[in-house]
């Protein structure tokens, strides 16, 4: 007989009886066919580790009388772990008081969980990437139902949808709305949609992460649809939205919440530099950015013409460019200036659409719309998370100063200086 035996693993005084910490192998073995028997002794090992663990915070064993004890046992909970040999099926202990959850369980975050839902169902639906069925491989997940599956997607679609769909309550001045290209099979084909994700900060000084949706990100009818299912959550007191050029967007915020369209400052000048050669990308760059160095807007758009007027002879088109697009890039410059550094472009979701770009390019092609929104949703579902627990985004004080024209005293006394 073969026997693998366990030490103390609570290091402590020995008492009897205690959990049976040894194994018969032999008789795993003839329980199991061969190609399970590794498998069976992971479960086995893993089980042992458990019990004893449980032992050890409880202070006596299974049926011990002992003045030590802390608690008693509540049975167990299924759990499976996917594992290089395959799901292993545990029975995690629970305990009256307290709790107990094994170290090698570590619980999967919602997004880790969904991307590995995704890439559950691209697999069983027959649409799988090579990618994703080398990730099913090495994931030990080829074994999976469609009912597991299934029932996994269930969970998480839950979760996702009562944070996505949730009401919004207060005042929400600023609103960015930034859409990452994502790939998805549809009837057969592989199609590019838009994933559009909506942060706003409110009066409170925090940012949320408000809403995500799926669709054609040129088309005027989808932006209108997006932005009425915020207003019917409770999005109010809309100020200024801040977004990258897309088509339609502009005349559907005008239409849903009469606010300002800031056209994202940092995609302009990359547009704007497209009308001038490579080697004088650093100096008209330079004679932009004095517009945005002013006090206030009345500075800004007047030394805005003054360059594109210097500008003109040698690069018209980007002079014209300018003269088309001032009050969108410089619309920013109304507001308090205490918030402008975070009002004039998307970058303060650039991080967010990285970490969304990072999972989805595990997938690589979604099988359908709604696993984008599944793992999309539960990268955004975390990040708002994160962000509740971090301190004010925004000064709150100069909320109260929105409508209110500022000159900033010691870039005035430097203008007039100048």
């Amino acid at each position: 007989m073969v026997e693998v035996e366990f030490g103390d693993f609570n290091h402590g005084p020995q008492r009897t009886p205690m959990t049976k910490t040894n194994m018969d192998l032999s008789e795993l073995l003839s329980k199991h066919d061969q190609g399970d028997f590794l498998r069976s002794i992971a479960e086995a090992v893993l089980q042992l580790i458990m019990e004893a663990d449980v032992e050890g915070l409880i202070g006596a064993g299974r049926h011990e009388r002992s003045g030590d004890r802390t608690t008693w046992r509540n049975g167990y909970r299924e759990r499976a772990l996917d594992t290089r040999l395959g799901t292993l099926n545990l029975r995690v202990p629970k305990l009256w008081q307290g709790s107990y959850f094994p170290g090698f369980l570590e619980a999967r975050k919602t997004s880790e969980q969904a991307l590995v839902a995704v890439i559950q169902e691209a697999w069983i639906s027959g649409v799988s990437t090579r990618r994703v069925d080398e990730l099913v491989q090495a994931m030990g997940l080829n074994g999976i139902s469609k009912s597991t599956v299934s029932k996994l997607c269930k969970d998480i679609d839950e979760r996702v949808g009562e944070f996505l769909n949730r009401p919004l309550s207060g005042e929400w001045p600023y609103v960015w709305l930034d859409a990452t290209y994502l790939k998805v099979r549809q009837g057969g084909r592989i199609v590019p949609v838009a994933a559009i994700i909506a942060v706003a900060a409110n009066t409170e000084g925090r940012r949320e992460i408000i809403g995500l949706g799926i669709g054609p990100s040129e088309a005027e009818t989808f932006w209108t649809e997006f932005l009425r299912s915020l207003r019917a959550r409770g999005l109010s007191g809309v100020r200024l939205v801040i977004s990258d050029a897309h088509t339609g967007l502009k005349a559907a915020i005008a239409r849903v919440f009469e606010a300002t369209w800031q056209r994202c400052r940092v995609h302009w000048i990359r547009n704007a530099l497209a009308h001038v050669s490579r080697g004088q990308h650093t100096v008209v760059a330079a004679a932009i950015r004095q517009a945005f160095d002013q006090p206030d807007r009345a500075h800004a758009g007047e030394t805005w013409r003054k360059v594109a007027e210097q500008l003109r002879p040698r690069w018209p088109k980007l002079a014209d460019l300018m003269d088309a697009s001032e009050h969108d890039v410089l619309a920013y410059m109304s507001f308090p200036r205490q918030h402008r550094t975070k009002l004039h472009s998307t970058n303060p979701i650039e991080r967010l659409n990285k970490e969304v770009k990072r999972r989805a390019d595990v997938v690589g092609i979604f099988p359908n719309e709604a696993s984008i929104m599944r793992l999309i949703g539960a990268v955004l579902f975390e990040q708002n998370d994160e962000w509740q627990t971090s301190s004010r985004y925004m000064m709150v004080e100069a909320f109260a100063q929105i409508d209110k024209e500022e000159i900033d005293p010691i870039l005035s006394i430097t203008t007039k200086a100048a």
